[in-house]
């Protein structure tokens, strides 16, 4: 192995971790779902504590936002999918 090799393999080994994902919560689609389950849970239990009296009316509004959100981004990605599986069923075999 010539040293520009060497330097090569070098680079990539300490470049890899760099482009592997991270281990840590939501890096995967099972994440993504739990975040998103979470946001929804969270909003349900600040609107229950709206009508309790537990919370005040900004909090409950900006929780109601952070879920429209969630749900925006849930059918923005479901309508992807489907249209993605549409074109493949398009494709001649």
């Amino acid at each position: 192995m010539d040293i520009s090799s060497r330097f090569a393999t070098q680079a990539y080994a300490a470049n890899k971790p760099a482009t592997t994902p991270a281990q840590g919560h939501g890096g995967t689609v099972l994440g993504k779902a739990e975040d998103f389950a979470e946001t929804l849970r969270a909003s349900e239990t600040t609107a229950i504590a709206s009508m309790t009296g537990g919370a005040d009316a900004h909090s409950l509004v900006q929780a109601l936002a952070q879920t429209e959100l969630a749900v925006e981004a849930a059918v923005t990605i479901r309508d992807k999918v489907v249209e993605a599986y549409q074109e493949i069923l398009r494709m001649p075999v």
